[in-house]
């Protein structure tokens, strides 16, 4: 199956006075963890280099990139694939990431800031907004901007890259179990982390987290029964 996205759409919204392979990079990672290029679905590099108007090298850097956070399996002189979603490396990400914002909201919970819960507020009802819509892909990312706001006031905000390239895998779980699941049972779990951490009690907010971050998991088999094509175990 060969991607049918618009590329040529998107090079205009390039920024030549940034790298490019990044760029591209971010638009193909974005794609993926929304489905929009499902696993299996075929990149073809002279695709890419025509539609985005750019020579071999940034196309070429971009997939390797892609194929070192395990979203794309380049087979060389064949094909270049979207992979499939990898349980065993979904577990592993969701260990670490429970792991950090665990802890993460532990610490704030003990100097509970009026400002900064203003703030996972905010963010929380922006996607209280997209509820009740079609909207997944743009609920998901702001769910990680209500995720990102956790890092940045940690101070931890070097460590927020390094989570999402290992995110992948138990992302596209998370998009593919959101219908299932509902948006309003997200907005919920964020509306108890937030009283947690308001309530100046890091037990709580800890608990809230944990809760929050192992739903997919759990419905790892469900998940597979729906889409057998979409994940490997």
């Amino acid at each position: 199956m060969t991607s049918d996205l618009h590329f040529a759409k998107h090079r205009s919204g390039l920024d030549r006075t940034r790298q490019i392979a990044p760029q591209i990079v971010e638009y193909l990672r974005e794609k993926i963890l929304e489905l929009e290029l499902a696993p299996g679905t075929s990149l073809s590099r002279l695709e890419l280099q025509k539609q985005f108007g750019l020579s071999q090298t940034p196309v070429r850097d971009a997939l390797m990139r892609l194929e070192e956070e395990g979203l794309v399996t380049v087979y060389p002189q064949y094909a270049t694939l979207v992979s499939k979603i990898d349980i065993n490396l979904a577990r592993q990400s969701h260990f670490m990431r429970r792991a950090v914002e665990q802890e993460i909201v532990h610490e704030l919970a003990s100097k509970p800031d009026r400002r900064f819960i203003n703030r996972l507020v905010d963010a929380n009802a922006k996607l209280k907004t997209l509820v009740s819509s079609d909207e997944y892909g743009t609920f998901l990312r702001h769910d990680r901007d209500f995720h990102y706001i956790l890092y940045e006031e940690a101070g931890l905000e070097d460590v927020w890259p390094v989570v999402r390239r290992h995110s992948g895998h138990i992302d596209r779980l998370r998009r593919l179990n959101l219908p299932n699941v509902g948006k309003a049972r997200v907005v919920d779990n964020h509306d108890a982390i937030i009283e947690g951490l308001a309530a100046g009690d890091p037990a709580r907010a800890e608990e809230a987290m944990k809760i929050h971050l192992s739903g997919t998991l759990s419905m790892v088999d469900s998940i597979v029964e729906r889409y057998p094509d979409f994940v490997q175990r």
